[in-house]
């Protein structure tokens, strides 16, 4: 078996890292910088950094800030926000960005993910998804979880996946925050009904939820920000953990 990663998330504002509760309320949380560098040292996997307000005004500090990033660390790392074009794939992955994550771009316009999986491979392209449980169905976010659409989890996932995504990246907007586990039945339906590998976002508060996320959801990593951002959880303990429930994880510590 393929060892599980654990991947923090950085949501970045205004050059700053911020966390909210179901996608709101956010507080500052650090600089991206250096948060990021605390975790390679700490042996994450990989690590996320989302620019959650992008607009062509900030691209260019966004920017600047993924090169930052690039100098200071050795593990993979995805960026999202603000990517509409392969020009701004360009631009990230030029700054050092290993991957790119797309949302709701992809959904207005599926054909985005073609692009990028033709022009870099699929393994650069990140497919997040942002959704919510209502009325029995998860339905599809966007603008960072402003605007709901008719789109459901499922159908619009395996798209996705035919389309080129390499990954999909699943935030539960129902368990964002609130730190009562992952939604590990839709994460587990993800798994079974994909060939690509499933991110489990939203809801991790201890590190049982880790265990149920790989287990019970199936997921092939998993995603948190808060535990992490205001030391609840220690990556290192985590993985010592996990590794202790019989998952696989790799468990070496990076220096930079």
């Amino acid at each position: 078996m393929l060892a599980k990663r654990i991947i923090p998330c950085l949501d970045i504002k205004d050059g700053m890292t911020v966390k909210g509760i179901n996608f709101v309320n956010f507080r500052d949380a650090g600089d991206a910088v250096e948060l990021g560098a605390r975790y390679c040292r700490e042996g994450a996997d990989e690590l996320v950094y989302l620019d959650i307000t992008a607009s062509h005004e900030g691209r260019k500090t966004f920017t600047e800030l993924v090169r930052k990033v690039a100098a200071k660390l050795n593990i993979p790392f995805t960026v999202g926000g603000g990517i509409y074009e392969l020009r701004d794939v360009d631009r990230l992955l030029g700054a050092g960005a290993e991957k790119v994550s797309v949302n709701s771009a992809a959904l207005r316009n599926p054909k985005l993910i073609e692009d990028i999986a033709t022009h870099y491979g699929s393994q650069v392209c990140v497919v997040a998804i942002d959704a919510n449980y209502e009325n029995d169905r998860w339905l599809c976010y966007l603008n960072g979880g402003r605007i709901p659409t008719n789109r459901e989890l499922f159908q619009w996932a395996i798209e996705a996946e035919e389309r080129g995504a390499g990954e999909i990246l699943f935030t539960s907007m129902t368990h964002d925050g609130v730190k009562n586990g992952y939604a590990n039945e839709a994460l587990a339906t993800l798994a079974g009904r994909l060939h690509i590998p499933v991110i489990a976002s939203g809801g991790a508060g201890k590190k049982e939820h880790f265990r149920d996320a790989f287990l019970h959801g199936k997921a092939d990593a998993a995603l948190a920000a808060s535990v992490f951002h205001f030391g609840e959880i220690g990556i290192a303990n985590l993985k010592t953990y996990l590794a202790d429930e019989g998952i696989p994880v790799r468990q070496e510590v990076y220096e930079n």
